[in-house]
């Protein structure tokens, strides 16, 4: 079930967001995610729109949209991935917006590769910013 981010399910979130950006990044030393928890927790989750997947009342997924188009997280829980469960929250939120786009690490191949097959087209090849390590910008948009 998909349903929007209730305010006392943003701890529980934050733990999904920080061991799956752990699990997934292990180019990027963990005090990475750690040192930004916080201004994600209080600055970036509060301004985004974020949906949840939850199943069984737990919540097992999540995604942030901010500004309308942008999606700054997507994370689903280590032992549900694989299920299609961020299909199910990319498809949801391709009825919502008309376009988005989104930052993705160019050595976390997996997520390229499951961002490809949601029709996501690669634009942009980019140092992030924060980390300096490079990254691509991927947009989809409902026109093609």
């Amino acid at each position: 079930m998909i349903c929007t981010l209730g305010e006392n399910e943003i701890d529980e979130i934050m733990e999904i967001w920080l061991n799956v950006n752990i699990d997934a990044h292990d180019f990027i030393h963990k005090d990475y995610w750690l040192d930004h928890y916080d201004v994600v927790k209080k600055s970036y989750i509060p301004l985004a729109k974020t949906y949840v997947y939850k199943e069984n009342n737990e919540i097992t997924a999540f995604i942030s949209v901010l500004e309308d188009s942008f999606i700054g997280a997507l994370f689903v829980k280590t032992d549900y991935q694989g299920r299609g469960i961020g299909r199910k929250l990319i498809d949801y939120c391709k009825t919502v917006y008309l376009k988005m786009e989104l930052a993705v690490y160019a050595e976390n191949v997996n997520a390229i590769s499951f961002y490809k097959k949601c029709d996501f087209k690669k634009m942009i090849e980019q140092n992030n910013a924060s980390s300096g390590i490079k990254e691509y910008i991927m947009m989809w948009n409902r026109r093609g």
